[in-house]
C-alpha cells in the first residue's frame, strides 16, 4: 500500500496526493505514469463477473418462464409478491375488537392482527431477536426457516417444530438472536431485494441497538416493519434498563421512518394495516407490555381514525371544547378518564388520540385545524415518554406530561401513579392550564 500512510488515519481521511499516489504504484508494481490504471488480471475478473452475472439472470428467466408454462397461477403469485402487490382483499382478514373482549395489550392484540395476516399474505417473513414470547410475533405454524443442510450439534435439541410447520427456505419464523442491529440490516436486504414483506421485533429501548440499520432502511426507503413492544415505564419491574424514555422523540427524528404507537386492540389493528400498505419506507408499531382497555367504539370515535394520524375520540356534550387533551398509546384511557371527570365538573373537553406524528402531519391543514382548533389554546398532551417536540402540538400556553428522568424498578401501575400519569395529575394540570387562559 501507500508507503508514507498505510496503517495511519490519512489514508482514511484525506487524499494521498499526487507524489504518495506515484509512490504507492512503486510499491505495488503498478505503471508510474498512467493515471486511473486498472491491472488486466482485474479488468478480466470484473468481465468474468459480469458474464457470470448475466448467466444467472438468464437461468433465473428460464425458471419463470417454465413456471408460467406449468403453474400459471403460481407465476403470476411470484409476479404478485416481487412487484410488492399485497393480495387483493387482504383487509377482511383483519380482527375486530369490542369491550366484551376485556382488556388486551397491544402486543397481544399485535399478535392476534399478524397472524390473521400471515394466513392470507404469504410473503410475510420475520422474527424477533430471541424474544418471540414476549414480543408475541411467532408466526404459529409457519415453520422455522433455516439451511435444509443445517446439522444441529450432537446432543443439541431438535430446532424443528419450534413454531410448529416445516424447516427449511419454507419456514417463515427466522430466529436471529440476540443481534438486533444484524437482524434489522438483514430485514433492510430482504426487502430491497423484493418479494418478502419483513418484521423484525424486539423491546422498544432495545431500537437503539438496532439504529444504523433502521437509520439505512429508512434512507433506501425499505418497506420494513418493526415491532417494538414494553413501550414504556408501564412494562414494570424490569426496570430503567428495560423503560424506554427518549426512543419515541429520537425515532420521530428520523426522517422517512413512520412510528405508530396505537392506544388499544382496534387501533393496534388499524397500525398494522398503515404499515402492511405503507410501501414508501420502513414503518415502527410501538406496542405495550401491559393490558390496556378496549375502548368501546360505539360511544367513541372509530379507530380508522388512526390512518390520519390524530383524530378526535371524545368531546364534551357541553359545547365547544375550552381544553384539549392529547394522547399516544398506553397514555390514551387515562386521558379519557381525565376527560370525564373535567365533563362531570362542567368543563368542556376534547380527547385527541394522536398515535402518529407522520400521518398527522401529511393531513392538509383544513383537517389538522379542524382536530386541534388554532383558538383552542389550553391544551395538553400526555406521553410516558419524553417531552421533547410536544410544543408542536400544545403551544406556549400548553402543558406537557411527559418524562425529563428515568424510570423506576416496581410494578407497572406504581410507577405511572409515581411519576404523574393519572388521571387525578392530568384534571390539574388541565385546570391550572385553564386558570392560565380565561379567555380561551
Amino acid at each position: 500500500g501507500s508507503p508514507h500512510k498505510h496503517d495511519t488515519f490519512e489514508a482514511h481521511g484525506e487524499p494521498l496526493g499526487v507524489e504518495e499516489v506515484r509512490l504507492t504504484k512503486r510499491a505495488l508494481g503498478w505503471p508510474e505514469d498512467k493515471s486511473f490504471y486498472i491491472p488486466d488480471e482485474a479488468l478480466a475478473q470484473f468481465r468474468r463477473s459480469v458474464e457470470k452475472g448475466r448467466d444467472l439472470e438468464a437461468q433465473w428467466h428460464r425458471r419463470v418462464d417454465d413456471l408460467r408454462a406449468t403453474d400459471l397461477q403460481l407465476a403470476d403469485k411470484l409476479r404478485q409478491t416481487l412487484a410488492g402487490e399485497l393480495p387483493k382483499g387482504w383487509e377482511a382478514a383483519l380482527p375486530r375488537f369490542t369491550p366484551t373482549d376485556g382488556a388486551m395489550a397491544t402486543r397481544d392484540a399485535g399478535q392476534k392482527t399478524i397472524l390473521a395476516l400471515a394466513e392470507v399474505i404469504p410473503n410475510l417473513v420475520g422474527g424477533s431477536g430471541d424474544l418471540d414470547p414476549s414480543t408475541r410475533t411467532a408466526l404459529k405454524g409457519q415453520g422455522d426457516f433455516q439451511s435444509p443442510n443445517f446439522t444441529p450439534p450432537e446432543g443439541a435439541p431438535p430446532t424443528q417444530g419450534l413454531v410448529g410447520g416445516q424447516t427449511g427456505y419454507v419456514g417463515r419464523n427466522i430466529h436471529f438472536g440476540i443481534r438486533e442491529h444484524a437482524m434489522a440490516g438483514i430485514a433492510t436486504g430482504m426487502a430491497l431485494h423484493g418479494g418478502v414483506l419483513p418484521f423484525a421485533a424486539t423491546f422498544f429501548t432495545f431500537s437503539d441497538y438496532m439504529r444504523p440499520s433502521i437509520r439505512l432502511a429508512a434512507l433506501s426507503k425499505a418497506h420494513v416493519i418493526y415491532v417494538w413492544t414494553h413501550d414504556s415505564i408501564g412494562l414494570g419491574e424490569d426496570g430503567p434498563t428495560h423503560q424506554p424514555v427518549e426512543q419515541l422523540a429520537s425515532l420521530r427524528a428520523m426522517p422517512d421512518l413512520m412510528l405508530l404507537r396505537p392506544a388499544d386492540a382496534n387501533e393496534t389493528v388499524e397500525a398494522w394495516k398503515i404499515a402492511v400498505a405503507h410501501s414508501e419506507g420502513p414503518v415502527g408499531l410501538v406496542l405495550t407490555r401491559q393490558k390496556l382497555p378496549t375502548l368501546d367504539r360505539s360511544t367513541l370515535a372509530p379507530a380508522a381514525g388512526t390512518a390520519k394520524g390524530a383524530y378526535v375520540l371524545a368531546d364534551s356534550a357541553a359545547g365547544p371544547p375550552k381544553l384539549i387533551l392529547i394522547a399516544t398509546g398506553s397514555e390514551l384511557s387515562i386521558a379519557l378518564e381525565a376527560h370525564n371527570q373535567l365533563t362531570r365538573e362542567g368543563v368542556a373537553s376534547r380527547v385527541v388520540s394522536m398515535p402518529c406524528w407522520d400521518l398527522f402531519q401529511a393531513q392538509p391543514r383544513s383537517y389538522k385545524d379542524t382536530v386541534l382548533p388554532p383558538a383552542v389554546k389550553a391544551r395538553v398532551s400526555v406521553e410516558a415518554g419524553s417531552p421533547l417536540g410536544w410544543e408542536r402540538y400544545v403551544g406556549l400556553e400548553g402543558a406537557i406530561i411527559g418524562l425529563d428522568r428515568f424510570g423506576a424498578s416496581a410494578p407497572g401501575e406504581i410507577v405511572m401513579r409515581e411519576l404523574g400519569f393519572t388521571a387525578e395529575h392530568i384534571v390539574k394540570v388541565a385546570k391550572s392550564i385553564l386558570a392560565g387562559n380565561r379567555s380561551g
